[in-house]
């Protein structure tokens, strides 16, 4: 059980930190993504069917468990010959590293995994049988749960190097930023808004449909004031304001000043426009103290 569980944490550990453990494999001469997934992807696999196999006291997946560990010790050895002492290794977690004392560790887990045949063995009572076959399924419900988190862990930090993609703001599209137009004369602005959104829209449109929800929730916003603008309804607004398509977004200040626009197809693009529009009347205010 205890030699079980070994395999089950070094899967689990590689699994928690899975674009480190896959990166390391560069050390042992895994190169390319693709083929350090594959290899990566077969050790967690061949762990977790071994493990299970040696839970359940099989003598052949204990001398199979006995020559992957003894593999292991091999080719970190290797890897220490190469000069790569002190490199990542993986083998349990992000910080395990080639070194002296990884190799004696494989060492002694692959002489512990052989000894497992020789011990005497003994037929098991029912309970005795449940027991392990709890064991087995509490061990693939941790491994399936780690498994989750590293997902999300992956998932979460994929979305923090990319970002969400701001709207796509060309500046011969639509009025000319920093320019006044009469349009925000239509909106109706309460006591507390500071901003008005201006957003096109088309009939069919897909994304403009998918929108619905995000734009009702911005309308709620007691500090913007939002309206939307049919390409077919306002076909007069399009055409002067030179709108390029939609959704279409345009911030305005109170007083009709164009301070961010773009193409949009998500609420994190509509709210970067928001956002630049906060930010260029941050600016404009304080240009205006210093002239003042």
């Amino acid at each position: 059980m205890v030699l079980g569980a070994v395999l089950v944490g070094s899967s689990a550990a590689k699994l928690a930190s899975s674009g480190t453990s896959r990166a390391a494999l560069s050390t042992f001469g895994f190169t390319g993504p693709r083929t350090q997934g594959v290899v990566w992807a077969a050790l967690i696999a061949t762990e977790l069917l071994l493990a299970v196999g040696v839970v359940a006291g099989s003598d052949v997946a204990a001398l199979l468990a006995a020559g992957l560990v003894a593999l292991f010790a091999a080719a970190v050895a290797g890897a220490m010959l190469r000069g790569h002492a002190g490199a990542p290794c993986a083998c349990f977690g992000a910080r395990s590293t080639v070194s002296g004392a990884a190799i004696a560790r494989n060492l002694l887990l692959a002489a512990g995994f052989a000894a497992l045949p020789l011990l005497p063995a003994g037929e098991l009572s029912t309970d005795e049988w449940l027991g392990l076959g709890l064991a087995v399924s509490l061990i693939a419900c941790g491994a399936l749960i780690v498994a989750v988190l590293a997902l999300g862990r992956e998932v979460g930090m994929l979305r923090l190097r990319l970002g969400p993609a701001g709207a796509l703001e060309v500046s011969s599209e639509g009025p000319t930023l920093g320019g006044r137009i009469d349009l925000v004369e239509r909106f109706a602005a309460g006591p507390h808004v500071e901003l008005a959104l201006a957003v096109f829209t088309s009939r069919g449109c897909r994304v403009c449909d998918s929108l619905e929800p995000a734009l009702a929730s911005l309308a709620r916003d007691p500090l913007l004031a939002l309206q939307r603008f049919d390409e077919h309804e306002e076909a007069e607004t399009w055409e002067t304001l030179r709108i390029p398509g939609s959704p279409f977004a345009l911030a305005l200040d109170l007083d009709g000043r164009v301070l961010a626009k773009g193409t949009f197809n998500n609420l994190a693009q509509l709210e970067s426009v928001l956002a630049a529009a906060e930010r260029r009347r941050a600016e404009h205010g304080f240009v205006e103290a210093l002239g003042g």
